[in-house]
């Protein structure tokens, strides 16, 4: 029995697994699809993978793990020297590909297997064991090349089951979301998530609003998203009565990748009845918390047990150790809402190692193996997590005070003239650092003034958390997920 997907074997064949737009696989259809891409790359040791959003990226990489190998997948935007860094360094023996898609230059040395999604083989034994790498996914690269984070099987099990407790994720479910599939949200929590649990995944192709209500009036029961998909959908809302009723249907609406600001939050919330859940993640730790679903209860007085609170990421997952830290590494002992550290970890989600960089995989780890994430937070009395930021980016020391970036853009996101918003620090001889902030107006014929937005701020949070230099942009520099890349900011 395969150990990351049983239903493969013993599950009902005729259910469907996966959608993309018009073309879908069943259960029997993607066992004998993946089977024979096992049977193709049973010899190789890994195996690189031409992560378009397309039915074929599902295959390949399936096919991939249920023949013990490791999938690279591969960002199909990326530049020819990432692409040929990547590739050098992760040493494929093939790249798998849908047929007819054009390959760059990168990757013409390479062989390559075309995956035919009606192609018939058997799903092998499973021999493998659970810290055996699954996948080797390369991080974003803003201080140097990009790093291949090896992710062992046991990572993708323990993460995957621990949502699946957190929010009581079953067969029953239908996903639907329009996430990239070469990093972890898209592929893990998007793709290998609904597969083990033996539920439905229907991948839009391309994130839109209508496509979502679409499938959501069509049985779906949950989505996935980022940031920037929730802001398109609360800026949706007002004038579309229909979106607001099918995402009122959904069991589970989940953003993460980045924080969701509090203001798209409560837009939603008001407009749908439903709260956002937010999880934290990274490419090295796979998902590390959550708020815990737990059906409606009509009732004000009962709170679930890690709701969803606007601003948090949740509580840590089951078999996730999580601590704050202070700058010379001591563990904050108590949780009051207010002292920030640094976010370290252990358990069986984490990654194994940076392929090829003992150096750098050595630098991750603290001597007893606690993995130093380089977010900042502050934590609830009853254990709920609120990011403040990165500790290189977000963390602002300021007149003797440290301040995180993200509740400052909370609370800018609230003056009704603010569309977009983010927040950095900059050298000031008196300060130390001073607070900077790069707005996008809603108006920008009529932008709000720097003294306006430092006065709205103080009145929300301190006066030492007020911006004293404000930028005004047409948009916000953005990756592929949809962070923010504060770097090119200050640039």
């Amino acid at each position: 029995m395969s150990l990351l997907f049983p239903v493969l074997v013993d599950g009902p064949g005729e259910l469907v697994a996966l959608r993309f737009g018009a073309r879908s696989l069943t259960y029997g259809e993607l066992a004998a699809a993946a089977g024979a891409v096992a049977a193709r790359v049973e010899d190789a040791d890994r195996v690189a993978v031409w992560a378009t959003p397309e039915l074929e990226t599902a295959v390949a990489v399936v096919g991939t793990l249920l023949a013990g190998r490791a999938a690279v997948p591969l960002n199909p935007r990326s530049g020819e020297k990432e692409l040929a860094h990547i590739l050098t360094d992760s040493a494929p023996t093939a790249v798998l590909a849908a047929p007819g898609d054009r390959l760059p230059s990168a990757l013409a040395g390479l062989p390559r297997i075309d995956v035919d999604v009606r192609a018939v083989g058997t799903v092998p034994a499973d021999r493998t064991d659970e810290g055996d790498p699954a996948l080797v996914v390369y991080t974003s690269g803003t201080t140097g090349p990009p790093k291949g984070a090896v992710i062992p099987r046991r990572a993708l099990a323990a993460t995957l089951d621990a949502l699946a407790d957190a929010w009581q994720w079953t067969g029953d479910d239908v996903l639907v979301h329009g996430l990239p599939l070469f990093h972890v949200h898209g592929l893990v929590l998007g793709i290998l998530g609904p597969l083990r649990r033996g539920g439905s995944v229907r991948h839009l192709g391309r994130f839109d609003t209508e496509g979502v209500a679409r499938e959501l009036n069509d049985g779906a029961t949950m989505v996935f998203g980022v940031p920037t998909m929730y802001h398109r959908i609360a800026e949706a809302l007002p004038a579309d009565p229909g979106l607001a009723k099918a995402l009122g249907r959904a069991r589970l609406l989940v953003s993460g990748s980045a924080a969701l600001p509090v203001h798209d939050h409560e837009r939603i919330a008001a407009a749908t009845g439903q709260r956002v859940v937010e999880r934290y993640g990274m490419t090295e730790t796979l998902m590390l918390c959550s708020s815990r679903w737990t059906p409606p209860d009509p009732r004000p007085s009962v709170r679930a047990d890690g709701e969803a609170r606007a601003g948090t990421v949740g509580v840590p997952l089951p078999g996730v150790e999580l601590r704050l830290v202070e700058e010379d590494g001591t563990a904050i002992a108590g949780y009051d809402g207010e002292t920030v550290g640094e976010i370290q970890v252990r358990g069986p989600n984490l990654f194994t190692e940076y392929l090829n960089r003992p150096d750098a995989t050595a630098a991750a780890f603290t001597a007893d193996g606690w993995f130093r994430t380089g977010d900042m937070a502050v934590r609830e009395a009853d254990g709920h997590v609120r990011i403040v930021g990165r500790k290189a980016t977000d963390l602002i020391k300021s007149g003797g005070y440290k301040i995180g970036a993200g509740e400052i853009e909370n609370a800018l996101l609230e003056h009704p003239g603010v569309r977009e918003a983010a927040v950095t620090g900059e050298p000031d001889a008196d300060l130390g650092e001073r607070v900077v902030a790069w707005i996008v107006p809603a108006d920008p014929q009529s932008p709000p003034s720097a003294e306006e937005l430092a006065d709205h701020v103080a009145g929300r949070l301190a006066p030492h958390k007020r911006p004293r230099v404000v930028h005004h942009l047409d948009a916000l520099p953005r990756n592929d997920m949809g962070k923010i890349m504060k770097r090119s900011l200050g640039a």
